[in-house]
């Protein structure tokens, strides 16, 4: 049985003049109507869900129209609520009707139209196309940022920032810039990372600092506290560059972080680069009246992180390899870096780039950077000799890629028919590295490798 009955089309057809309407036209046209009215409901509904309400408005139902390309009704909406008076005929029930308004239609004609209502639009724009924002209205602009950067002290953290802002809004003919979206941390998450802070800054508590790296290593729900344990490595390694402790713990925590396999930490890779960068190729890192030697272990695990680094983020940065290399090369060419500084550049061209960054950058200049950096800093004595053999011993390290990466024919053809070395290899050998690498290459009888060294190469990359 429908819902909608055919007596109603009936009489709308005989009101427009069409008298003679069948029961089965009649019929067809009611549950048309049905129907439509159903659909319209089904889409005024939708509306009101999504905007978090129980009662179905009017306004539901002209954005129901609108959806369905139906003609709009005209008219305002009401927001006062509907007035039920009650009618009461003898003793039969009680029936309940809407009360109309008594109005002065002079008032009325008289009355200013109310203004027509906006539409509702929308419209995207780029916050930042690879960390740099466009010049567009919705963003801040050079005046703006300019004065943010006056006002905002160099190395000052997020909540710093929010501190000065706060007890500066005050002032007299102060200008400051507040940031434009409060970032609120729960307390739980203040003291966690308050706790995490301390205990891997702790000296004296082993246990405590593995049970914080752990905790960052493993635990969800941490992105919140991401950009703040950012920030706190970049400011502890700026600060803290003579102690040892301090960078190698910085590390670690970067390391735990990249762990995290439930942490989004892709789009703070640029902020952690640095850091990194300056536990490989820093100049004096550590105390110099501590124990010599005591910055490889660190330039080392610096390389490994920017190993992962670009192992998992380098497909996605087109750029960050580049870069990467360029500086770690930039250094590696320069003999005025100190010898901590070309042996991080050594191993950190070779995490970036493997077998390729040693063959194409690293193998053409050895006998330059041989020659003119080891040597001369050998010449010298003391503690730079000591860290030239360490540049060295990097060197030939770095060069067992090109027999330990090789393809497998080149392996097969190395395998093969004169692997023996003979006098005429070690004269080429040491064309190619020098005598002082070429000796040590040499030391190891390992005519793979050899071969491999001896392969013609692409020319020298200067500086």
């Amino acid at each position: 049985m429908a819902l909608w009955n055919g007596d109603t089309v009936k009489d709308v057809s005989e009101s427009i003049g069409i008298a003679n309407l069948s029961d089965d036209v009649a019929k067809n046209l009611a549950m048309d109507v049905e129907y439509r009215m159903h659909q319209v409901l089904q889409e005024a509904l939708k509306f009101m869900r999504h905007s978090k309400r129980t009662i179905l408005g009017t306004s539901d139902i002209s954005n129901a129209l609108r959806v369905l390309d139906v003609e709009p009704l005209y008219g305002y909406e009401s927001s006062r609520p509907l007035r039920f008076g009650e009618a009461s005929l003898g003793q039969a029930q009680p029936i309940f009707y809407v009360e109309d308004d008594e109005v002065d239609f002079e008032k009325l004609i008289n009355a200013p139209l109310p203004k027509v209502p906006r539409e509702v639009t929308f419209t995207a724009h780029w916050l930042a196309i690879e960390g740099v924002q466009p010049a567009i209205p919705q963003n801040p602009t050079q005046a703006e940022a300019a004065r943010l950067s006056e006002t905002t002290p160099k190395g000052a953290s997020t909540s710093t920032l929010a501190a000065s802002a706060a007890s500066s809004s005050g002032a007299g003919d102060n200008v400051t810039v507040k940031p434009l979206v409060k970032h609120i941390l729960s307390k739980e998450l203040q003291l966690y990372f308050d706790r995490v802070c301390a205990a891997v800054t702790d000296e004296s508590n082993e246990s405590l600092r593995s049970a914080a790296l752990a905790s960052l290593r493993n635990d969800p729900g941490l992105h919140q506290l991401l950009p703040y344990f950012v920030q706190f490595i970049s400011e502890k390694v700026t600060h803290g560059l003579k102690n040892m402790f301090i960078l190698n713990m910085m590390m670690e925590l970067t390391y735990a972080l990249l762990e995290n396999e439930n942490l989004f930490i892709e789009p703070y890779v640029s902020s952690l680069i640095p850091p990194i960068l300056t536990c490989l190729i820093g100049k004096r890192l550590g105390d110099p009246n501590s124990t010599p030697n005591s910055h490889i272990s660190l330039r080392d695990f610096s390389a490994s992180l920017l190993r992962l680094v670009c192992k998992r983020f380098g497909d996605s940065s087109h750029t960050l390899k580049p870069r990467l290399t360029r500086t770690c090369l930039k250094h590696f060419l320069d003999p005025a870096k100190p010898p901590g500084t070309h042996y991080g550049s050594i191993i950190g061209l070779a995490a970036i780039g493997g077998r390729e960054s040693v063959r194409v950058l690293v193998l053409p200049n050895v006998q330059l950077f041989v020659e003119n950096v080891v040597r001369v800093e050998m010449e010298k004595g003391g503690q730079g000799a000591v860290e030239a053999e360490l540049c060295l011993s990097a060197v030939v390290n770095v060069l067992k890629l090109l027999e330990e990466d090789a393809p497998a024919g080149k392996k097969a053809a190395m395998n093969g028919d004169g692997a023996e070395l003979r006098d005429e290899d070690r004269e080429r050998l040491v064309e190619r590295l020098g005598e002082l690498a070429a000796e040590e290459v040499w030391k190891l009888g390992r005519p793979r490798l050899v071969k491999a060294v001896l392969e013609p190469q692409a020319g020298a990359v200067g500086a």
